[in-house]
């Protein structure tokens, strides 16, 4: 009991891997779980016979992550695929994302609740379009971890060289970023496991960890926001029952901060203040909430509150505006964003009609520039446009807080999911 009790209260880490076709993303994940021994002995027997059934010499690690028919047989990822492993330091959630240009949305999904991203380098290759891509992709959806895989250096021959390429070519790209923060460089061979869980022997130049090692280690806690609290109210609970006749609760997932029994609260948009008066989780009762409990809260005031108001802490506020400013990643294949397009926007528990007002660039992903004269979003197309809501919405910068600074454009009629959005 006490096992499962441990491995429930076992930090989590979320990444995303990233890198261009062929650069091995789907080894180095099928390693990691190969050599932290979290595969099963008949998935291994499975992928040893279709190893054989393909030909490969060594056994192909990648069929332990390309779920998909076509993924196997083009030997490439097309969806994000989420895995799950553990070891007795972290747990770990892998948003394994596909590297084709056509797929930029699918690494958007994959890299939007990530705390690290993991760009895999071709040793051979150095620094392509397509790691700035994903380096772009990383920095704008707010991931402040990036650990620079230099794959393959078995290919040439654990040199030196190739790696100090890489560090001052993508050292050089980084410093243009805004939200990266720690920035680490680690040599590896997934075919040959190389550095993946143990430290390689032929590489004595490189002084640094192994991967896992990193992955176990890297801090994220000061990531998530503890400062602005934030609690978007999802439902609000009314039993009508005999043994809870009065009870009347506010259940929603904490967005930012910290709440406590106690606590002056200001509910938006109505401005009332109240005090909190319990906080539950499931039958519990909870001494504080923070990111990510979701909870429910009872209020000492009998105040009307409903879904899509948000409590606040009265001397910390969100903005408060029915003009957004936003980068906005165009998901959809069949529609085009141009300015006029109408759409139903969705931000923490409100759903709001929005307008798009303006359309003002284009972000080239490969080299940063702002294509300007360009106003017509088509898929996997990154920009930033202006935007007018039906009702304010109570958010923050995607940068200060990622919960509350995010939104997604719907289709109306279809319930097409078409664009994710991050104020600025």
């Amino acid at each position: 009991m006490t096992e499962d009790k441990n491995y429930l209260e076992m930090d989590l880490l979320r990444f995303t891997t990233a890198g261009s076709v062929d650069d091995g993303k789907s080894t180095l994940v099928g390693r990691l779980f190969y050599d932290t021994k979290s595969i099963f002995e008949d998935q291994l027997e499975a992928i040893e016979r279709s190893s054989k059934q393909h030909g490969d010499e060594n056994v192909n690690l990648a069929l332990l992550t390309d779920g998909l028919r076509a993924e196997r047989e083009q030997g490439i990822t097309i969806d994000v695929a989420y895995r799950y492993f553990a070891t007795p330091k972290r747990k770990f959630i892998i948003a394994d994302t596909p590297g084709h240009i056509q797929y930029t949305r699918n690494m958007v999904t994959g890299a939007s609740t990530a705390n690290l991203a993991l760009i895999l380098v071709d040793a051979r290759k150095g620094v392509i379009e397509q790691t700035k891509r994903h380096a772009f992709i990383a920095d704008l959806l707010g991931i402040k971890h990036v650990a620079v895989c230099i794959n393959k250096m078995d290919l040439v021959d654990y040199g030196q060289d190739p790696y100090d390429k890489v560090l001052k070519e993508f050292g050089d790209f980084a410093s243009r970023l805004d939200n990266v923060t720690e920035l680490t460089f680690i040599p590896i061979s997934a075919l040959k496991g190389d550095n993946v869980v143990e430290r390689s022997e032929h590489m004595p130049w490189y002084k640094g960890s192994s991967l896992l090692y990193h992955l176990e280690t890297v801090y994220v806690g000061s990531d998530a926001n503890h400062v602005d609290a934030r609690f978007p109210v999802q439902w609000v609970i009314r039993p009508h029952s005999d043994e809870h006749h009065d009870f009347r609760g506010f259940a929603g997932r904490v967005a930012g901060g910290v709440f406590k029994p106690g606590d002056e609260v200001t509910v938006l948009p109505s401005g009332f203040s109240t005090r909190i008066k319990k906080i539950f989780m499931a039958e519990k009762e909870l001494e504080k909430a923070y990111n990510p409990l979701s909870v429910t809260v009872t209020l000492e005031d009998e105040i009307d509150v409903s879904r899509g108001d948000m409590l606040v802490k009265p001397n910390n506020q969100p903005k408060v505006d029915q003009n957004l400013d936003a980068m906005l990643c165009w998901f959809s294949s069949s529609k085009k964003l141009v300015a006029g397009s109408k759409y139903l926007l969705r931000h923490t528990t409100k759903d709001v009609q929005a307008i798009v007002t303006e359309v003002l660039y284009k972000v080239d992903v490969n080299t940063l520039h702002k294509v300007e004269d360009d106003h017509e979003f088509g898929m996997n197309d990154i920009g930033r446009v202006t935007l007018r809501v039906s009702q304010p919405l109570f958010f923050d910068t995607y940068r200060r807080n990622r919960n509350t600074g995010s939104f997604i454009l719907v289709d109306s009629f279809t319930n097409e999911t078409l664009a994710a959005g991050m104020m600025r």
